[in-house]
């Protein structure tokens, strides 16, 4: 029985070398001489430090530039608020993997009411489809492509 899994994943060695990118460059800029302005990353959080809040808008495109440059689709950023405090403003950009129970339930609905051959199941961070004939199951991932989810989601493990 054919099958394919929904995910939401970003290549973090791609994620990694944008962001070194995006430090060298700011590094290198003579609007950022002095400030000390810096992109540090720990798991799926980039932490940026500046002296400024403008700054840390400037840094901002940057590293979105550098992300898109990388094949990585920036609808997974999720940019809090600014910390101004003093000398130093920081802000905390956290990298969305995988796909929450809430919206996972959403695709599967969709797939249910869209009357099709096929079965969508919630496994962890990623929804299964399963049907008897690969095209229904291309169907579904245009259907899923052409509904706007807020999410990049990837097309991964299609098996027959």
């Amino acid at each position: 029985m054919p099958s394919f899994d929904i995910v939401s994943e970003i290549n973090m060695h791609e994620a990694t070398n944008a962001i070194d990118q995006a430090n060298r460059e700011v590094a290198n800029r003579f609007d950022f001489k002095g400030t000390n302005s810096r992109y540090d990353r720990s798991d799926d959080d980039i932490m940026m430090t500046s002296v400024s809040e403008f700054n840390l808008k400037q840094m901002i495109e940057i590293l979105k530039l550098k992300l898109t440059k990388r094949g990585i689709d920036i609808s997974c950023l999720e940019v809090s608020e600014p910390d101004i405090s003093g000398k130093e403003a920081r802000q905390k950009i956290t990298l969305k993997q995988g796909i929450d129970t809430e919206l996972a339930k959403k695709i599967v609905k969709m797939i249910k009411d869209a009357k099709m051959k096929v079965q969508g199941s919630v496994q962890g961070d990623k929804v299964r489809v399963s049907g008897k004939k690969r095209d229904d199951l291309q169907k579904v991932i245009s259907m899923v492509k052409d509904a706007e989810l807020g999410i990049p989601l990837q097309f991964v493990n299609m098996r027959d």
